[in-house]
């Protein structure tokens, strides 16, 4: 609660969300009456193991995909970097890597890596307003390409790439597709059998499930080289699993069905007031996002404050109890400028001036009136020491 008493308001859940209800209650069994290990070979292994099977299915059956393709993680880390690592080991004979400019620091941080053990890194930017094109990604894949990496949502604009042209451009040069849908899965449909991704990463905790739980999707007609090798997950991720934390993110896939069945419209209503309140408060401030609704998630707007340090209105914001950030949560803490934003051409006070708003399914329509309200307190402050 803040100092007046009142509930945070939360306007970051790209970084994060709570546990749901429904998610804790599933999984508080397993922490204690069903604590089996599914590798043992009795009653409560048994039945662990079928907590595990049953979740495989759940999170298959969200993204459109056979159970056997997938495979859980730690998270979106371990899992886009398992992706990522296993494909250049599938083409050995390749020795180029195309990412798109604006990945996840996960993939982005192994570029030196690759470098250093002989691999060409091409690095695809955005457009100006944060959109990865196909034609772009055409122009850098060869066909000495071993791997294709384009996040399906970037989490920090919420750009929509155009992931089903882009496996195709992929596939025709013989080169894999990972696709990192961490900031995808829950917010905007994602239906693997109508694309040609190779594999693909998401998280628990971004879509109301506990932190430290994730899965991998591998299709099935893709070898795969584990990151962490053993017996467990078919051989392609070894370690005791996460039973808690799988049977949390299997919950979490069957709520977000229900959310996006339900429509996002509500969500991307109150986004939309939101940004409209901003533009008309702050003369210059613009939207560091595509135009077009289409190619954008409908949770998630990047905003850039003119002439506002983006410290100042974060410490601002949160002394009022409203939870925002600069960028990814990967990064917080950190002084320098959002490589994305960057990436898009803006300068770097621009981008230090920047912050991203991301509404999760609690956020009222109160909550934006108070944040909007608290905003302007910030304009006339600005607007006096101006005049």
């Amino acid at each position: 609660m803040t100092a007046r008493g009142e509930r945070p308001v939360d306007l970051d859940s790209s970084a994060t969300t709570p546990v749901s209800r429904r998610v804790l209650e599933k999984m508080i069994p397993y922490f204690r009456e069903e604590y089996g290990n599914p590798s043992s070979p009795y009653d409560a292994g048994e039945r662990a193991k079928m907590a595990v099977t049953e979740a495989r299915l759940a999170v298959a059956s969200f993204l459109g995909a056979e159970s056997r393709e997938i495979v859980f993680t730690s998270g979106g880390t371990e899992s886009n970097q398992a992706a990522v690592r296993s494909s250049l080991l599938q083409r050995p004979d390749r020795r180029t890597v195309v990412l798109s400019a604006i990945e996840h620091s996960s993939i982005l941080g192994l570029a030196d890596e690759f470098e250093r053990n002989g691999y060409r890194v091409r690095r695809v930017r955005p457009r100006p307003d944060g959109r990865i094109e196909a034609e772009d990604v055409d122009e850098a894949v060869t066909t000495d390409t071993a791997l294709v990496a384009v996040m399906w949502v970037n989490n920090e604009t919420g750009a929509i790439a155009p992931v089903g042209t882009i496996g195709e451009i992929a596939h025709r040069k013989g080169a894999l597709f990972h696709c990192d849908g961490v900031a995808a899965v829950g917010k905007v449909p994602v239906d693997l059998s109508a694309v040609g991704i190779d594999s693909l990463s998401l998280s628990a905790h971004k879509i109301y499930g506990p932190k430290g739980a994730g899965a991998l999707f591998v299709r099935r007609t893709e070898a795969f080289h584990p990151l962490i090798p053993g017996s467990q997950e078919r051989k392609r991720r070894g370690g005791t699993e996460n039973v808690p934390g799988i049977v949390g993110l299997g919950e979490a896939t069957r709520e977000a069905m229900d959310f996006l069945s339900s429509g996002v419209e509500p969500v991307k209503r109150l986004r939309d007031r939101f940004e409209h309140g901003v533009l008309q408060m702050f003369p210059g401030a613009r939207r560091n996002a595509p135009a077009e609704e289409a190619v954008r998630a409908p949770h998630m707007t990047n905003l850039l404050f003119p002439g506002i340090p983006g410290e100042k209105l974060l410490w601002f914001l949160g002394k009022k109890g409203i939870r925002v950030s600069m960028g990814s949560a990967c990064s917080a803490g950190s002084v320098e400028p959002s490589h994305v934003l960057l990436s898009m051409g803006l300068t770097r006070e621009e981008a230090l001036s920047s912050l991203r708003f991301s509404l999760g399914r609690q956020v009222t329509e109160a909550d934006i009136d108070r944040t909007l309200a608290v905003l302007s307190e910030m304009a006339v402050t600005v607007g006096r020491r101006v005049s």
